[in-house]
């Protein structure tokens, strides 16, 4: 029972108690006496019955008072005082406990006092300690701080879930601006510490690239690598580069060999401009190989005039001669020309070299997700190295089987590779009905699309840039069918063998190397340590208290914790224009001036760059129901769904903290040692609210809360969240 319910109920039991003892009483006297006697006692109450009920209201008032007293002195004030101590135990910076109550409990406030004191300074030994071993640390920290200053490169660093650990102030630079709205508000970078790196890349580009580390670790590669290249919104065209992260000689030598990876680097450069000179150089190629067979046709011509009967016989055979051995050279160097333009044109996408044997791994397990099929692999040259586009090639593959499963009903398949001279032969084989020349011609020219995956690339467009050849055969006596590429070999054996590394000029600013100890990304949420998850804590700015009456936000401010770290360098602040009048009432609050709001953007410009900003992150704010009621209201218009789980600091400082008197942000922020900065402006709001819950997590753990379904759960226990918006 809650001490705030205890009192009424105390109170009540008391006057029940004096209740009966006082008919308790006169029932015994009442018994004692004869009827005469009865008689006479009865006029007399009947004549002083108001003083007796006065005389009874005093005594009860004094018992009220004095337990009320004693209940304030030996329940109420030890109860704060233990609420308080725990706060004192868990935050580095709550301020000193209040003595309150009787002198016993005011001696134990002083001696938890000073025992808090003795530990704070033990906590600055202990920190002077770490630091002076932490010098080694940092010296590392350093030189590698010195080492990203000489990349032209941007870097990000990721563990296997994904999530940004590190990234330097280029590859920040890189990704601003990538957002599909022009808004240039603070915090519309795509990547940060702790985000998904599949905000930025296409998470097959990178799932695959992965898969190919992986691949390479577990055949015994050295240092594996593998590389893609992808478009950004605004055309640029980026060559990637992975490379392994490994885990540390320290661990498990007996764990998996997938678990030999804890991440992995990307390096990021522009190839845009390198792609449009080569561009143009093979088109002005292409055009003198064009010219030239146009003066071929023309020389050609004047070998014909040169027949003429009125030309003596010697110089006609002489000149004959000639002109047919110079056609006949230039021809075979403009027809080499054209064919080495074309090819280059034709295998300009970077390619890699990949093991064959790996490659047709990775395609069976792409098509047996396509279920309802059976397939397996035949005559694969395991020492056979292509030099290829994996992914999209891939990608071919696995549009053709579906298209074989779905339309033609073909329940086995088969891969087959074999060497083919300087060229490797990949056939997708398959037993069943036959298909007409035409069928596999627009097949081949149609965008690939399967279930799980759309390019608008084509099978021929996969073919053309592999500089190879495709097509579809029958061997009748075999009964099978089967689509042939014929590929390009690799003429290196170790490809992986040379590490280039290009000079440059950023700093690894941003970096928590904790985080390759998250776990796997396909663990539940709410089954996750509080510790351990991403947030975004955010407040809203509004005109009003009524998003229902037509309230619109006019400023959204966010930050980020990571880790348990707040990043304070990392926050989202931008005004908005209502388009509506604000009331004098909230200016009063907020501060901000209808003028500081003309040519703001509109909030359905603001909540896509919001929405990036808090993507795969948990939301916080204090009294959520609110900002997220003002956020659902613009659901419809928007085309976006905030729903990512919620979390109120008022509704977890009420669970922690049941007995306390007020659970503003303030009185929190008191009660916690946390110092109010910038209130009520939205993004010092939630820099409160951050600091706030990043003090509330331990006091949860002390109460048992450990998991973000375990914190949801203890929020909707409390009155507070009963209230709506």
């Amino acid at each position: 029972m809650k001490l705030g319910t205890r009192l009424p109920v105390l109170v009540g039991a008391l006057a029940l108690a004096m209740t009966l003892l006082a008919m308790a009483s006169v029932a015994l006297v009442w018994a004692t006496l004869d009827v005469g006697e009865r008689d006479t006692v009865a006029a007399v109450l009947a004549s002083r019955a108001m003083l007796v009920v006065m005389f009874w209201l005093a005594v009860f008032g004094l018992a009220v008072g004095g337990l009320s007293r004693l209940f304030g002195q030996f329940v109420e004030a030890p109860a704060r005082l233990h609420e308080q101590a725990q706060v004192l135990l868990t935050a580095n910076a709550a301020p000193e406990i209040e003595a309150q109550g009787s002198q016993a409990n005011r001696g134990l406030a002083a001696a938890i006092n000073a025992l808090a004191h003795q530990r704070t300074q033990l906590q600055q030994d202990v920190a002077r300690q770490i630091a002076e071993a932490s010098r080694g640390i940092e010296q590392e920290r350093s030189r590698l701080s010195a080492l990203m200053a000489e990349l032209t490169q941007s870097v990000l660093v990721c563990n296997l879930d994904g999530r940004i650990l590190l990234y330097n102030s280029r590859a920040r630079a890189q990704f601003r601006g990538w957002s599909r709205t022009p808004l240039t508000a603070g915090g519309a970078e795509l990547i940060g510490l702790g985000r998904s790196i599949y905000a930025v890349f296409e998470r097959q580009l990178v799932t695959h690239a992965l898969e190919t580390l992986q691949q390479r670790a577990q055949a015994g590669v050295a240092n594996p690598s593998a590389q893609f290249v992808t478009s950004t919104p605004s055309g640029q065209l980026l060559r990637v580069q992975m490379a392994a992260v490994h885990q540390p000689a320290s661990q498990d030598a007996a764990a998996a060999p997938e678990a030999a990876l804890s991440g992995f680097v990307l390096m990021l450069d522009d190839i845009t401009r390198d792609f449009e000179q080569e561009a143009l150089r093979d088109r002005l190629l292409l055009g003198l190989t064009e010219g030239s067979r146009a003066s071929l046709g023309n020389l050609q011509a004047a070998v014909e005039m040169l027949e003429l009967p009125d030309l003596e016989a010697t110089m006609r055979e002489r000149f004959q001669g000639v002109v047919r051995d110079e056609v006949a050279t230039m021809t075979a160097r403009v027809q080499t020309l054209a064919a080495d333009v074309l090819a280059g044109m034709k295998t300009r996408w970077p390619m890699e070299d990949v093991l064959g044997a790996d490659l047709v791994s990775a395609g069976l397990r792409r098509i047996e997700a396509l279920g309802a099929v059976r397939v397996s692999a035949i005559d694969v040259d395991a020492t056979l190295w292509l030099k290829v586009d994996s992914y999209s090639l891939l990608q071919a593959l696995v549009y053709l089987a579906g298209r074989l499963v779905d339309e033609y009903e073909v329940r086995t398949l088969q891969l087959r590779l074999q060497a083919a001279g300087p060229r490797a032969q990949l056939d997708l084989v398959w037993f069943g009905q036959a298909m007409s020349t035409d069928t596999v011609m627009n097949w081949q020219m149609e965008a690939m699309r399967s279930r799980a995956d759309a390019t608008p690339l084509t099978v021929r467009d996969v073919v053309e840039r592999h500089g190879g050849e495709f097509w579809f055969e029958r061997e009748r006596v075999r009964q099978e069918a089967f689509f042939r590429f014929l590929l390009p070999c690799s003429t290196a054996q170790d490809p992986l063998a040379a590490e280039q590394f290009v000079r440059g000029d950023s700093r690894p600013e941003f970096y928590d190397f904790d985080l390759f100890q998250t776990s796997a990304q396909g663990r539940a949420l709410d089954e996750r340590s509080l510790a351990e998850l991403t947030y975004t804590v955010f407040d809203t700015e509004t005109t009003g208290l009524n998003p229902s009456a037509g309230d619109e936000i006019i400023q959204i401010g966010a930050t980020r914790i990571v880790n348990g770290k707040l990043l304070r360098q990392e926050c989202f602040d931008q005004l908005v224009d209502p388009q509506r009048a604000l009331a004098s009432a909230s200016v009063a609050i907020h501060g901000i001036q209808p003028d500081m709001l003309a040519g703001q953007p509109k909030i359905l410009d603001v909540l896509p760059v919001f929405h990036a900003f808090a993507f795969d992150t948990v939301l916080v704010a204090h009294n959520a129901a609110f900002d997220m009621r003002f956020l659902q209201m613009k659901e419809g218009l928007s085309g976006l769904r905030f729903d990512q789980p919620v979390l109120d600091t008022l509704l977890l400082s009420a669970w922690v903290h049941p007995n306390q008197q007020s659970h503003r942000l303030e009185a929190i922020a008191e009660r916690l040692g946390v110092a109010v900065i910038g209130r009520h402006t939205a993004v010092g709001d939630a820099m409160v609210t951050a600091e706030v819950f990043l003090r509330l997590i331990p006091l949860l753990r002390a109460k048992g809360v450990h998991t973000l379904g375990e914190a949801r759960a203890a929020a909707l226990q409390t009155y507070q969240a009963r209230l709506k918006y």
